[in-house]
């Protein structure tokens, strides 16, 4: 009997704890874009701004951040100060893009599969040298081709590509 109330004494200890299986959540549906979509460092209109955009979703929070750049948003995960744990990025596909300055409302890729190509000579839509993303590889590797740079993944872009020093292409600094 004492055996008995020791296993269900344990067994309640760890229902209660949340140790039992965890289960696999998936990540919050991406959010449109519309004109309420506001860039998190400048309160901007992002429909605004040309070139691809990011949205964050972090846990406890009503609504995603957006960004109007993708580099901004890659900023802001490398950074070491963030509010909030991220369950979710998504970028703009620019594979599936219309344009460049129409990049879409709703064509938007998981950042942790996409391929980003960083280098280049491409501005965003806050004017500083902007990392494109795109769902394809091939599409990547394409976009490289023809405006240099190098396809990478999420977590192989270096920190200082997007927290450093930022160059114009013309040589100035922003």
């Amino acid at each position: 009997m004492r055996h008995f109330f020791v296993t269900l004494l344990l067994a309640l200890t760890v229902a209660a704890c949340g140790g039992g299986p965890q289960k696999a959540t998936s990540p919050p549906a991406p959010v449109a874009l519309s004109e309420e979509a506001l860039s998190f460092y400048c309160q901007m209109n992002v429909l605004e701004h040309p070139g691809p955009k990011a949205q964050i979703h972090l846990a406890g929070a009503p609504a995603p951040l957006f960004f109007a750049q993708v580099r901004d948003a890659i900023a802001f995960i490398k950074s070491e100060e963030r509010p909030g744990d991220v369950l979710a990025i998504y970028v703009s596909d620019m594979g599936k893009a219309p344009s460049w300055d129409a990049p879409g409302d709703d064509n938007w890729t998981l950042a942790s599969t996409a391929k980003f190509v960083v280098g280049a000579k491409q501005s965003g839509g806050m004017g500083a040298p902007e990392i494109v993303p795109f769902s394809s590889e091939d599409a990547a590797q394409a976009y490289a081709k023809r405006k240099g740079g190098k396809v990478m993944a999420l977590a192989e872009i270096p920190a200082q590509s997007v927290l450093g020093e930022v160059m114009l292409f013309e040589g100035e600094q922003l």
